[in-house]
């Protein structure tokens, strides 16, 4: 045998597994740190196993990993239906009857929002075109306006959903 660990100046290591009877896991880590430092004849020691602390972190990270994972699959474009070229009879209408957006629409944007997605959406405001990455804050049905967070310009926006050419 090598000379050096057969020299132990009086210190000998054991590898033992102790049960400790506690409410909680924490308890029982904190019972035996109090026995292993309490003791002067214990220089040393190393838990390999039965830590449980940090188990509510690991289990948040996790779902928060699945969930970008989920919210990276590609998304289905949806189109909204583009505005009629005849504003001046809109604007006299808009006040009677309410512009016709089928239903799904609505859903798929409210699954945006449910979900905190990440949405590319394509915007035609009067004389500037926009595409931008964005989430959905908001969304007004009665109203037709959407709001979004615009994730690199860090700005929200709001548009009416005649402005909205798609959703990608």
């Amino acid at each position: 045998m090598d000379k050096k660990l057969q020299n132990t100046d009086g210190n000998y290591l054991f590898n033992v597994d102790i049960l400790i009877n506690a409410r909680t896991n924490p308890l029982a880590l904190q019972f035996l740190l109090e026995v292993l430092n309490n003791s002067d004849k214990v220089t040393d020691f190393n838990i390999n196993s039965g830590l449980e602390l940090g188990r509510t972190i690991d289990t948040l990270l996790r779902s928060a990993k699945m969930a970008l994972k989920q919210e990276s699959a590609q998304p289905i474009p949806i189109k909204l239906p583009v505005k009629p070229a005849n504003e001046q009879t809109d604007k006299r209408n808009a006040s009677k009857a309410a512009p016709e957006i089928p239903a799904d629409a609505f859903a798929k944007i409210r699954q945006y929002i449910k979900n905190n997605q990440l949405v590319r959406l394509r915007t035609n405001s009067p004389g500037k075109q926009m595409s931008m990455p964005c989430r959905i804050l908001n969304f007004d049905d009665a109203a037709y306006t959407i709001s979004v967070y615009h994730v690199d310009e860090k700005q929200v926006y709001t548009f009416n959903l005649n402005e909205i050419d798609e959703f990608v």
